[in-house]
């Protein structure tokens, strides 16, 4: 029997993409691939591209010429780009790094296990011309579904696929594998964007917004359950759009009770909401549902009016305060994270002070701070009024140290809080790491148990109850009380003792 071809997947770039690269993982072991860890152990390391800013492009580029690096000198014998960046530039980025041996585009991923057998059989893959996306749905959201049946939409695989097809792992297994052990997973609720915000190029080459079905996430938390998966994070471009090519924007809220319902499921975050679109139905159900982290991450950008006009976006400073203010009078513990441009295009002195009067007023608990570049395909990109690049990085360390210091002080808030932590990690360095419901995954900080607390009942996966009794810049120091599930889920009106 000939010897399985081993392949690697290196993932950069959001949660969206961590999901692409694990129904790669699928696809591929259910034709027969074998998955390895490191890219020097593989046959092939596929790299899945970011291609949101030039940061992470350069990342991207920078993954693939390490991978690049190992051919000759180990097992390694091709190195092959899919991802946003591969979409998005095709026969440009083939053309631009000759190290890659194929640049495969979204069209590509059903086939993935073919393309990969031409490769490093010496045959080559022609790398796709780019196109607009959102030109391949339908305008109306209503009429997406069944078109986006012949629309590669990557992450959407579904759920009870075909004896042969689907892993073998459970009876409602999807076209996904597993790429490690956190405890914690993401499921994609939808892919791409209607929205036009002028900085962001994301639409053209993630399409048009379109849901998956409520039963597929079901049905694939409940796999990830079996998995061991303890909390699931929701993510897309925009989940507050959930539902409205399904003919029900409301969608969500009737669909976070059921999936916190999941056996095994301890908490539910839903990442990426849009301000503008927020509902008071929503807003109730993420602030009073067990096992629904009280939990906003709110896409606010900036908070001066004329900015956000300029961006194509909503609201202002007041707006947004009221809204912050209706959620902590839901869930005073609700955390609250976003990120802000600086520097865009025509912003003022004064438009910088208003950003920083909303900063100081919302009491964020994780703030991420950019400074404006041009993004090309954007219609920001053509704007006159630019900014010279020393202001924009002046206003970038201003209000990155006032990030800083606010999100400090709301760490300190929280000082004589009891949360519910997931205990992610274990070790005789760090001793126990985890999260409470108002720390995403990788953004928003952690909690570091005190070593003479906790024991043996700090394991990997335990949902526990613990008191904040210090902190260290955005993370916090907690004090071990008890297992979770010895005793009820802390009501919101006592967590603060």
């Amino acid at each position: 029997m000939p010897e399985r071809r081993t392949v690697a997947l290196v993932t950069l770039g959001c949660a969206r993409n961590e999901v692409d690269s694990e129904e790669l993982a699928g696809r591929l072991e259910a034709d027969g691939w074998q998955l390895v860890e490191a890219a020097e152990d593989a046959d092939v390391a596929v790299v899945n591209t970011c291609g949101f800013v030039e940061a992470a492009k350069k990342d991207s580029v920078d993954a693939l010429l390490e991978a690049n690096d190992l051919k000759g000198h180990g097992k390694t014998q091709a190195v092959v780009a899919v991802g946003c960046m591969a979409e998005r530039y095709g026969k440009e980025l083939a053309e631009a790094l000759p190290e890659a041996d194929g640049v495969l585009g979204f069209d590509d991923y059903s086939d993935i296990s073919t393309r990969l057998n031409t490769i490093l059989s010496g045959g080559s893959v022609e790398a796709h011309t780019p196109r607009d996306r959102r030109k391949l749905l339908p305008i109306s959201p209503a009429e997406r579904q069944e078109a986006g049946s012949d629309v590669a939409l990557p992450g959407h695989a579904p759920v009870d696929l075909p004896d042969g097809l689907a892993p073998a792992s459970g009876p409602r297994a999807p076209l996904r594998r597993r790429l490690g052990t956190n405890p914690v997973a993401s499921v994609k609720l939808a892919s791409g964007c209607d929205r036009r915000c002028s900085f962001c190029a994301i639409p053209s080459f993630r399409g048009s917004f379109i849901s998956r079905r409520p039963s597929d996430v079901l049905g694939e938390t409940r796999w990830l359950a079996e998995q061991g998966v303890k909390e699931v994070m929701l993510v897309s471009e925009n989940n507050t759009s959930y539902g409205k090519d399904l003919g029900d924007i409301r969608l969500l809220e009737t669909l976070l009770p059921e999936l916190a319902a999941v056996d095994g499921i301890e908490r539910v975050r839903v990442s990426y909401l849009q301000p503008a679109e927020m509902r008071p139905g929503l807003i109730d159900v993420l602030t009073s549902t067990e096992k629904v982290a009280p939990y906003f991450d709110l896409s606010f950008q900036h908070s001066a009016p004329g900015v956000l006009r300029a961006m194509r976006r909503f609201g202002d400073t007041d707006r947004f305060l009221e809204l912050l203010d209706t959620i902590r009078t839901k869930a005073p513990q609700a955390g609250v994270r976003s990120n802000f441009i600086v520097g865009f295009p025509g912003e003022s002195e004064s438009d910088v002070d208003e950003l920083e009067r909303f900063l100081t007023g919302a009491r964020l608990d994780a703030i991420g701070v950019f400074g404006y570049s041009d993004e090309e395909g954007t219609e920001a990109a053509t704007y006159d009024q630019k900014l010279d690049q020393d202001v924009v990085d002046e206003r970038l360390a201003r209000i990155s140290r006032l990030a800083e210091e606010l999100t400090s002080q709301r760490a300190d808030d929280r000082l004589g809080e009891t949360v519910e932590v997931l205990v992610e990690s274990v070790d005789d360095e760090d001793g126990a790491i985890g999260r409470a419901a108002h720390q995403a995954p990788e953004t928003d900080g952690q909690i570091r148990f005190t070593g003479a607390t906790g024991g043996d009942d700090l394991q990997v996966g335990r949902m526990v109850v613990a008191k904040v009794v210090g902190t260290e810049g955005v993370d916090l120091v907690a004090e071990y009380s008890e297992i979770l599930g010895d005793s009820p889920r802390i009501p919101a009106e006592e967590a603060r003792r």
